[in-house]
């Protein structure tokens, strides 16, 4: 059974940081792509970055470049989302995916697995 776990979401004021984990478990995590998408009441999910199966290549939604890293620890079957000068249009539930043998730019519907999610909201 293949399973996602997010965690380290929570409130934070605008301009802190938050870092969110996933841990993967019931897959070869190395063989997969690691995403993060969010989203946001009445909004679609949107994607927010991703990882290539061999971490060496990374992808970033514009709205976040220069302020979120996606990291991988296949060693822990661990995706990291390192979020920094957070913003309060950054509220919302964010998800870990995972996509097989992706490069880190496969679209939201090639994406086989998916977390519950965790909840980030920023407050102004």
């Amino acid at each position: 059974q293949v399973q996602l776990v997010e965690s380290g979401g929570g409130l934070v004021q605008a301009g802190g940081s938050l870092r969110l984990s996933c841990a993967a478990s019931g897959l070869t995590f190395s063989t997969y792509a690691m995403g993060w998408f969010r989203q946001a009441p009445r909004k679609e999910r949107e994607f927010v970055a991703a990882i290539s199966w061999s971490g060496g290549i990374t992808n970033y939604a514009d709205s976040v470049k220069g302020r979120f890293t996606i990291s991988r620890d296949n060693a822990k079957n661990t995706v990291y989302l390192q979020m920094n000068s957070l913003k309060p249009e950054d509220t919302a539930v964010y998800y870990c995916a995972a996509v097989i043998y992706g490069l880190g730019h496969s679209p939201i519907e090639e994406y086989n697995y998916w977390g519950q999610g965790t909840q980030v909201t920023v407050s102004s």
